[in-house]
């Protein structure tokens, strides 16, 4: 089971958009020494779309050791559009070890039920645990509730989800039929604390990128049973929280890293700099230390 606070790793890239290894070393040991349970490497907040496979593989051989080292938990992105590519991924993955294989349903090709369920097998069939990530807003295709049934049933591989479904009511649905039995996880920063009434298990999140103190504070809290200091601090952060995605994630965390002394605010194209009306609204909000890395 993946429990706990999981930061989604960004890459810091240099101004002229090489990656910056220095700071991603200093953020990785922000996270670690922030008390986050793991981290994962290579998902969509990292750009992995505009990564070379080679810089793939410098970002894992540069963080996997420290990252062990800890004794945190490790997921591996390996999700793409193409069964193929993904099962490669899985395979390059697999000599690091990881704890899970992060892989998202397939975005634009919309594979019907059956080609769902052969994708999914294809991955499981490598060995790794995987972690399904269901993103319908970026993917435009919602798992229904029979089809994720199906593929639990059939792939015990499948040790967790990373839910980033708005429909509160998918969330409970699933939350009710699975929690407990599999690493339901968090996928909406925002959504931290309902997914914590609904015994959710922990959360992936970009913002912890940010302000990984807090919340690692706000799931300890809840599981010491404090549910008002976890309200509190989660209330307290929230306008953080929501301003880390103003713009297209990670714009507006490589701004607010870059603003806390990270490296640049450098994105790689085709995502651009964030508006000035947006930097001046996230400069106001950078202000409680205790919050921060």
């Amino acid at each position: 089971m993946l429990t706990g606070v999981f930061t989604a790793l960004p890459t810091p890239f240099l101004a002229d958009g090489n990656i910056d290894f220095e700071n991603l070393q200093k953020l990785l040991y922000a996270q670690l020494t922030a008390g986050v349970h793991g981290i994962v490497l290579l998902g969509t907040t990292a750009e992995t779309p505009t990564l070379t496979a080679a810089e793939k593989k410098q970002i894992l051989d540069a963080c996997v050791p420290s990252i062990r080292k800890a004794g945190r938990q490790l997921v591996i992105g390996v999700g793409t559009n193409n069964t193929v590519s993904t099962v490669e991924n899985i395979r390059v993955a697999a000599l690091y070890k990881p704890d899970a294989a992060l892989v998202v349903t397939p975005y634009y090709n919309k594979p019907n039920p059956s080609g769902m369920v052969a994708h999914f097998k294809a991955a499981a069939a490598e060995g790794l645990p995987i972690v399904l990530y269901h993103i319908p807003g970026r993917t435009g295709q919602k798992l229904p509730g029979a089809l994720l049934k199906k593929l639990l049933t059939e792939i015990p591989q499948i040790c967790g989800v990373k839910e980033s479904d708005y429909d509160l009511t998918h969330v409970t649905d699933t939350a009710v039929k699975y929690a407990g039995k599999i690493s339901y996880l968090c996928g909406n920063d925002d959504l931290f604390l309902p997914f914590l009434s609904l015994q959710g298990a922990g959360i992936i999140s970009a913002a912890a990128s940010v302000c990984a103190p807090a919340f690692v504070r706000i799931y300890h809290a809840w599981k010491q049973a404090k549910t008002a200091e976890a309200f509190d601090l989660f209330a307290r952060i929230y306008p953080l929280i929501k301003a880390c995605y103003y713009e297209t994630n990670p714009t507006c965390i490589k701004y607010m890293l870059c603003q806390l002394g990270y490296g640049t605010q450098t994105v790689r194209a085709p995502l651009g700099e964030i508006s000035t009306e947006n930097k001046t609204k996230i400069d106001t909000l950078l202000t409680n230390k205790e919050f921060l890395i």
